[in-house]
């Protein structure tokens, strides 16, 4: 069964169980905890054939998996951002002169897919006081940039052309971008962050993909971050009934024919969008600017 997802851990655990045990070749996996209730786990597909099994490019995908962030722990919370900073900060490392544009793709009038909207309302933007003091670099906080480009059925534009103007204009020797995500496991809807360095396609999570934004296509490297807010109705379908194969083909085939395939997310989405877009604006923040929020 060809299960959706945005996930490299999920491609991963699927690889998994269709390899019955045996090694996959090409991909590494190291695990770290944080706390009790917090662990990264880092996927390296380090060659082409690791890219090719997985389904990912080459790269490193880190996944945050915290439990209890909608039961309000604030230990929990503090984890999750500890575990942001610490990725963020392999993929991104602060010096002097660090200029780095963060952008917040989606839809902020369309619940899950206000992630990056409402992320990048949260970040601390420097630029225009390295401009106004004629700085060219400080020992405390980066050269940060923001922009919210929306989307193109409400701007018309292409937004990895919109980015890749911005890029042209700041200069940034990063480009953090934040987005929703798709998920096979309903669980991961409120419990994970994906941090990569290989890019993200605008629109994925969803079900709407537009041009990626990567090195390739705008011309600086780019570190992205997704929370999975929906999950593929047949999904769930075939979950629940995982034990009658032969219920599922024909309610698949119907919702094919009827053309009513569906994306879904969470009751409590709005919690989830604010949690989530807190934890990674406050270890964004932290990376960045480490100075301000040490």
């Amino acid at each position: 069964m060809n299960y959706r997802t945005d996930l490299a851990i999920e491609r991963k655990e699927m690889l998994d169980d269709n390899a019955e045990g045996a090694e996959v070749s090409g991909v590494s996996v190291e695990k770290y905890p944080y706390g009790d209730d917090v662990v990264t786990t880092i996927i390296k597909v380090l060659d082409e054939d690791g890219a090719k099994a997985l389904g990912k490019p080459v790269g490193d995908y880190i996944t945050i998996e915290a439990s209890g962030i909608l039961d309000e722990s604030e230990t929990t919370k503090q984890n999750a951002v500890a575990a942001v900073n610490d990725a963020l900060s392999k993929l991104i490392r602060f010096h002097y002169k660090l200029k780095v544009m963060v952008v917040g793709l989606g839809n902020n009038e369309v619940t899950p897919d206000s992630l990056g909207p409402r992320t990048a309302g949260k970040i601390k933007v420097t630029r225009h006081l390295f401009i106004m003091f004629d700085a060219d670099g400080d020992e405390e906080m980066s050269n940060v940039s923001c922009m919210i480009p929306g989307v193109s059925g409400t701007t018309g534009i292409e937004t990895a052309d919109l980015v890749r103007k911005a890029v042209e204009i700041t200069r940034p020797e990063f480009v953090v971008v934040i987005d929703s995500l798709a998920a096979r496991s309903i669980e991961r809807v409120s419990t994970t962050i994906q941090i990569t360095d290989t890019g993200i396609s605008p629109g994925a999570g969803m079900g709407n993909r537009r041009t990626g934004i990567n090195e390739e296509t705008i011309g600086t490297k780019v570190v992205a971050i997704g929370v999975p807010t929906v999950i593929d109705a047949t999904t769930i379908i075939r979950d629940v009934m995982i034990d009658n194969t032969h219920c599922v083909d024909e309610i698949e085939k119907y919702i094919e024919d009827h053309e009513q395939n569906m994306i879904v997310t969470s009751t409590d989405i709005d919690m989830i969008i604010k949690e989530f877009s807190d934890i990674i604006a406050e270890g964004i923040n932290k990376t960045l600017h480490p100075g301000i929020y040490s």
